[in-house]
């Protein structure tokens, strides 16, 4: 009976290890997944205030790795303190929206301006778009002087854009923020181009009266250059988005 129960307690050891993880097993994670390549381009690359070294993970691996890990808040904050780009993207990751405060979020933001960082902070199902406070940052946030945090609250519109739930904002919050990018796009920090792009595509979509409202201001931008390093992309082009032959019959237009 107790060489059953050992047996038992190891099994449950490695079974319950991914959600226990440390900093330093997050760490040699990185290390083994480790692509040279991916280390050489970030070694090319110039990010602005950036003194951070990478195990030159892609952010699709990033992703894998970081359900490997579990979600763990704890953990994401130790992870945050690291000298590495990719653990810093595993700790954004696996961050628990439950326990995310405007206090860290504030403090992060300060430090995201290289790499893929304000995507993944702020959009594709990023931790804290999950706050239920996220609609009301994001009004904040867009009228900010850091264009970082207009870059983030952009993304974090993005996310409300799909949001089906019934606490998602009404029309009439999307349709001001449509105003205020057709209002400052002019004048606004190229930077944030792309992010508001988004958004407004993001918004578009979402039903036959926003998008019309949407058409008009992507209509005044006109396409959005892309700048990925090395790589040569297309041009953003919102107008196409909003006016895709499977988007008019999904709106009934």
């Amino acid at each position: 009976m107790v060489e059953g129960c050992a047996i038992l307690s190891v099994i449950n050891y490695y079974f319950y290890k991914g959600d226990s993880m440390t900093k330093l097993e997050v760490l040699n994670l990185l290390e083994e997944n480790k692509n040279d390549r991916g280390i050489s381009n970030w070694d090319e690359m110039e990010f602005p205030k950036c003194h951070y070294k990478s195990f030159g993970i892609g952010l699709t691996q990033l992703r894998k790795l970081a359900k490997k890990v579990g979600k763990n808040h704890d953990l994401a904050m130790e992870l945050w303190d690291s000298e590495y780009y990719d653990a810093k993207v595993i700790s954004i990751l696996i961050d628990d929206p439950k326990l995310i405060t405007l206090k860290q979020m504030e403090k992060q933001v300060k430090d995201i301006d290289f790499g893929f960082m304000v995507h993944v902070f702020s959009a594709c199902g990023a931790p804290v778009t999950k706050l239920s406070s996220i609609d009301k940052i994001a009004a904040e946030w867009v009228e900010s002087s850091d264009s970082i945090k207009r870059r983030c609250a952009y993304g974090f519109l993005y996310e409300l854009s799909k949001s089906k739930k019934k606490s998602a904002p009404n029309d009439d919050y999307f349709l001001k923020h449509i105003n205020h990018m057709d209002n400052i796009y002019a004048s606004e920090d190229k930077s944030v181009y792309m992010s508001i792009g988004a958004a407004l595509m993001g918004i578009g979509k979402r039903n036959a009266k926003l998008n019309q409202a949407a058409i008009k201001v992507a209509k005044t931008i006109g396409s959005i250059p892309v700048e990925s390093g090395k790589t040569k992309c297309e041009p953003f082009n919102v107008l196409k988005h909003l006016t895709s032959d499977a988007l008019i019959k999904k709106l009934g237009l």
